[in-house]
């Protein structure tokens, strides 16, 4: 994409976040991401107003990383225990993360100090097509509003899905793809919401199914597995395919039993999103499967974000179809469709 046409793109969802004049944003960057975010999100911050500049950091040691784990890791960041960087982002008003805080302390800390962080990683396509919009902002806050209500979840499926999640102990989080108000994260594009179950709150069998997702394996699934979970953790991973056996290992490969903890659980909302949309861009990270709408998100890991203790690098995320989801009884997605 033309660089002029990025900026112009980046600037337009600036003002949905509402950065303005006098404000102080950063753009934090790092060896490996795009370069050509970080001078499109610095030229359009300043086109608005705000005061900006880059913070260029290092890549992550892949020493860092525990076990002979191939996948993308979430947790350790470029900032993990650079305090100096960290008081920096944190005097900020608003911060464009391209290097991935997504589920580290760093990123709570920030947030706590009342900077909003917009998360941009996906290829230049996928921001220009699946654009936020204030009705899918408007569908994921009535969910929201549903699931706070709410102290239990269930969720079944024809494929032998039937699980079941107490509510309560942490809050709903919603992604509508733009940030405008203090202490607030988000990820440009996506349209979903979720919670996290009570601690030893999750009991039942998840099957992921032939089609299904599974990130950050980013691959559509050949054959099924079965995820057996006793009391918030996946005790065992069913399945005799190719699928099951990389989960298997991959999991294992962080040496950590959290990995195997019941993470955040949701639907996505956006008509418009597509689900098969990593035959076409396999550099992205996941986020249209994760916003189809109908599509029921199972994940594994942390909960930092959420206000608990559980610090994982290890995190999955399995949107699946065909699903229905019920709170208290009622359900919120129909086989593979929301319920108005």
């Amino acid at each position: 994409m033309q660089q002029d046409k990025l900026v112009s793109l980046f600037q337009a969802e600036f003002e949905r976040c509402k950065v303005r004049k006098g404000e102080n944003a950063i753009v934090l960057s790092g060896e490996s991401g795009r370069a050509e975010y970080a001078r499109a999100a610095t030229e359009a911050i300043r086109n608005l107003g705000a005061n900006v500049f880059e913070m260029r950091t290092p890549s992550v040691r892949r020493e860092a990383v525990p076990g002979d784990s191939k996948v993308t890791i979430v947790g350790l960041t470029p900032i993990s225990g650079n305090k100096l960087a960290v008081d920096t982002l944190k005097q900020a008003d608003f911060v464009v993360d391209l290097v991935l805080l997504l589920h580290s302390p760093e990123q709570v800390e920030i947030l706590s100090a009342g900077t909003r962080i917009l998360m941009v990683v996906e290829p230049p396509e996928i921001l220009e097509r699946a654009k936020p919009t204030e009705e899918l902002r408007n569908l994921v806050e009535s969910g929201a509003e549903k699931l706070k209500r709410a102290k239990s979840l269930r969720i079944i499926s024809d494929a032998g899905t039937d699980v079941e999640m107490r509510l309560g102990q942490y809050p709903v989080m919603t992604q509508y793809g733009f940030t405008d108000q203090p202490g607030r994260w988000d990820h440009w594009p996506t349209s979903f919401l979720y919670t996290w179950p009570n601690e030893g709150g999750t009991n039942g069998r998840v099957v992921i199914s032939k089609g299904d997702f599974i990130w950050p394996l980013n691959r559509y699934l050949s054959d099924p597995i079965t995820l057996v979970i006793e009391d918030g953790y996946i005790r065992t991973i069913e399945g005799g395919g190719p699928d099951a056996q990389l989960l298997r290992e991959q999991m294992a490969s962080f040496k950590d039993p959290e990995a195997y903890a019941v993470s955040h659980i949701g639907w996505g909302v956006d008509p418009h999103a597509k689900w098969d949309a990593l035959l076409t861009q396999p550099d992205s990270v996941g986020t249209e499967p994760r916003s189809f709408a109908g599509n029921v998100q199972f994940s594994t890991g942390p909960n930092l974000e959420a206000g608990g203790k559980r610090h994982t690098l290890a995190h999955f995320d399995m949107p699946m179809l065909g699903c229905t989801l019920m709170l208290d009884g009622e359900p919120v997605v129909h086989k593979g469709q929301l319920v108005s």
